[in-house]
């Protein structure tokens, strides 16, 4: 998908399965933590108001809303955390699990991971 597309248009588009078969209406959009491109979206599905997460990136925004690369089971079968809350890195792992997908590297810019020390402390 586009990288360059500016979340707020998607809320409120029609989104369609691999199929071509309507899914139900983008909810909200979530960016990426570390790069602030959008990552994640929740369409709302069904006659009980579900939200079911989406991956933006192979899905593709056309002129009649966004495409799902995946079959209506699967999307259907996502889970929903709730919309309006931030995606924990559990959460975000839990999705890229149910749809099979490749987990992003780190940013290079990515601090530290030396999570060993205490604040203050000079590594002495």
């Amino acid at each position: 998908m586009q990288t360059d597309i500016d979340p707020r248009s998607l809320i409120g588009r029609k989104a369609f399965d691999r199929s071509g078969h309507k899914i139900g209406t983008v909810d909200e959009v979530y960016l990426d933590d570390a790069t602030g491109i959008p990552e994640w979206a929740a369409v709302r599905t069904g006659l009980f108001s579900r939200d079911a997460f989406v991956p933006l990136e192979p899905s593709d925004l056309l002129a009649d809303g966004l495409h799902i690369p995946y079959e209506r089971a699967l999307i259907k079968d996502a889970p929903d955390f709730g919309v309006g809350r931030h995606l924990s890195p559990e959460q975000e792992l839990q999705l890229y699990r149910h749809y099979s997908l490749t987990l992003p590297p780190p940013p290079s810019d990515y601090p530290d991971t030396d999570f060993g020390r205490l604040a203050g402390q000079d590594g002495t």
